[in-house]
């Protein structure tokens, strides 16, 4: 990518993350892997030329900050991708404050500590770009998911604003937001109450893999390409996936129709939970 030399990305260890390092790194460029898992961030960094590991807990303000000043020290960051995230599924009523507290924490409290940690050293510099990966669920009703949807929304918010604001200081702000990914995000995350229970009982039937081909979903690298393109291009909003730009569009034509259109899929998932 033209004009980035090391481009630092949270959540490296696997999806989307890992992803983006592999195709960043084929772009020459030097790619700082950071994960809460430190073996998985050092498993992408050892598959790729040019890249370092760091473990990094993002609801860690300290840990952040630790993150940006290694990166700096190492000679300044270019681009900083905020991509660490987790999903709890389910029935809103099913959720705990801790299941609340725990993806917002992941979700939101390390996008802004990301923020917290990078922005001003790009101020200062008058350059850099900040990346935030979002979700079709931060641009549209999704449901049974609500803590997920609520930091994606929020996520995409905070992006927005801070491109407005940091546009007179020289620094570019995009928000990612991708559909259906062939990422183990959903394999992996718990599903409280029935739709746990349907979850359980689909996956005995079918691989991942598989269902992630069967619902249409993008290869992970298919998706990283599509964000380095939104960013080389400097998009504000980098929709990836047709589902993510549909639901988008119809939730910018009629609120109320995307709503009606989630509650009729949502009914479809509860006959199914039965």
């Amino acid at each position: 990518m033209t004009g980035v030399g090391t481009a630092v990305i949270t959540g490296a260890g696997s999806g989307i993350g890992a992803a983006l390092c592999r195709v960043l790194a084929d772009r020459s460029v030097r790619v700082i892997a950071a994960d809460l898992d430190e073996a998985s961030a050092l498993a992408t960094a050892a598959s790729i030329d040019r890249a370092i590991a760091m473990r990094c807990d993002v609801t860690n303000a300290d840990d952040v900050e630790r993150l940006a000043e290694v990166a700096w020290r190492e000679g300044g960051v270019d681009l900083w991708i905020n991509n660490a995230g987790i999903a709890i599924g389910g029935a809103t009523d099913a959720l705990s404050l801790a299941d609340w507290r725990r993806v917002l924490d992941v979700n939101l409290a390390g996008v802004v500590h990301g923020v917290h940690a990078i922005y001003p050293r790009m101020i200062a510099r008058r350059n850099g770009h900040i990346v935030n990966i979002a979700s079709v669920a931060g641009l549209a009703p999704y449901p049974f998911a609500l803590p997920y949807t609520t930091s994606k929304h929020a996520v995409v918010g905070l992006s927005q604003a801070l491109r407005a604001e940091a546009r007179g200081h020289g620094v570019r702000v995009s928000v990612a937001c991708p559909g259906r990914i062939e990422t183990p995000i959903w394999q992996r995350s718990e599903v409280r109450g029935e739709l746990g229970k349907m979850r359980k009982r689909f996956a005995a039937k079918a691989r991942p893999r598989i269902v992630d081909r069967i619902t249409g979903a993008m290869p992970v690298d298919e998706c990283a390409e599509a964000i380095l393109r939104g960013i080389e291009a400097n998009r504000g909003i980098i929709t990836v996936t047709r589902e993510a730009r549909f639901a988008w569009l119809l939730d910018r034509v009629s609120p109320e129709l995307a709503v009606r259109t989630s509650a009729g899929l949502a009914r479809i998932v509860r006959r199914f939970a039965r």
